[in-house]
């Protein structure tokens, strides 16, 4: 393959000829903790100890404040900034080190002792997300021993005006990601705690007032059972009607199709609310097209006096409760009767579909949020691609 004028072909690909590769022995060595035992941590403590599944979230022992100054005077221990790396394990999981008091677990938890004058933490941290992490499998848990990071992992390293510039745009993109995921997990906060009093009354909307009613929801709504179509026209090739499965209503992981003939009853559409009958008895807003009911899935038909979207909001925390009840059987089961001999207190038709306007503009904001955060992230996937191998240049 011809390269381009001012690349170079190297061991971790094309890169631009300015650039050098290293491997992480030659930026720097490898370092771990000191060994903690085990008659050495505590299930709570002064010092979070973090293991191999830990370290990149919540610590589950301690050490002593005496043991940890003690190591940490002594032996090999990380600066702030430095970046943790996950040797066991999933490999490469990256973690950077904020300069709190931890303890990491050694051999399973290293970093690269390197010189930020010459090759800084910022620019490795982004640079270990793409890295191809040389494993060995040695017994049943893959591990990265020290030799492979020493020898076998390769580093594209452009000058340090430029590592700052690529490590500053990427960080800004994660700021930009990291917002959006916390602006989301606030309105969905918001929208949580509408629902908790809007669906229950405790807080009513203007125009609306008076007691409401308890119910038997089976008087507003029948629950219509899947059909169990025949597996012989199932296929996964697009041909003839999806199929709604209870893993469906969570995930598109695995698709079927159905060229059978079937009856218009069990057709789905876009804004049915549909509940899984086995495992958790979750509601769904249907809003993937056209689609045939399956077994073990069932349908909310609603009659007169009940709103659809607001029966879908609704039936969630009565659905958890029937969920709760059932869960020391062996196989969770929703049966039609479960849902229609619910009873509890029901607003007019109309209050319903007030509430239910309000918590839907919540959700759609929650969508168009969550859709720009997908974008966000596609496009610093983009600029990883460009920036770390050199395609575009900062400097």
């Amino acid at each position: 393959m011809e390269v381009k004028l001012g690349f170079k072909q190297t061991e971790v690909g094309v890169i631009p000829e300015d650039w050098e590769v290293k491997t992480l022995g030659e930026i720097g060595g490898v370092r771990m903790c000191k060994r903690v035992l085990k008659h050495q941590t505590r299930e709570h403590g002064d010092v979070p100890f973090y293991k191999i599944g830990t370290f990149d979230s919540v610590a589950d022992a301690f050490i002593s404040r005496a043991l940890f100054d003690e190591f940490k005077r002594k032996y090999s221990f990380p600066k702030k900034g430095d970046v943790l790396i996950s040797a066991a394990g999933t490999i490469g999981r990256a973690v950077v080190y904020d300069g709190e008091p931890a303890y990491f677990q050694d051999s399973n938890i290293v970093w690269i002792e390197n010189d930020e004058s010459r090759t800084t933490n910022a620019y490795l941290w982004h640079r270990y997300q793409v890295t191809k992490w040389a494993v060995s499998h040695g017994g049943t848990v893959a591990r990265l021993y020290n030799d492979n990071l020493r020898t076998k992992i390769y580093v594209p390293v452009p000058p340090l005006a430029e590592q700052e510039a690529i490590a500053g745009a990427l960080s800004d993109a994660d700021a930009l990601i990291e917002s959006l995921e916390q602006l989301i997990a606030k309105k969905r906060l918001v929208k949580q705690g509408a629902m908790q009093e809007l669906l229950t009354g405790k807080r009513r909307l203007p125009g609306f007032s008076g007691e409401w009613e308890e119910k038997r929801l089976g008087a507003y709504l029948k629950f219509q059972v899947g059909f169990p179509f025949s597996s012989l026209y199932f296929n996964e090739e697009d041909q003839g009607v999806r199929l709604v499965k209870n893993r469906d209503l969570k995930s598109d992981d695995q698709v079927f199709y159905y060229s059978g003939s079937y009856n218009n009853e069990y057709v789905v559409n876009n804004g049915d609310v549909l509940v899984g009958m086995d495992g958790e008895f979750i509601p769904c807003l249907w809003g993937k097209g056209m689609a045939l009911l399956n077994q073990r899935v069932g349908r909310i038909l609603t009659l007169p006096g009940l709103d659809r979207l607001f029966a879908y909001y609704y039936l969630i925390k009565p659905l958890q409760e029937i969920e709760t009840v059932t869960s020391s059987t062996t196989v969770k089961h929703l049966s039609h009767g479960d849902i229609e001999d619910i009873i509890h207190p029901l607003p007019s038709i109309n209050e319903q579909s007030a509430i239910a306007s309000v918590l839907s503009d919540m959700d759609a904001e929650i969508a168009a949020l969550e859709e720009k955060l997908a974008k966000a992230r596609l496009v610093k996937q983009g600029m990883m691609q460009e920036l770390l191998t050199g395609r575009k240049r900062l400097v």
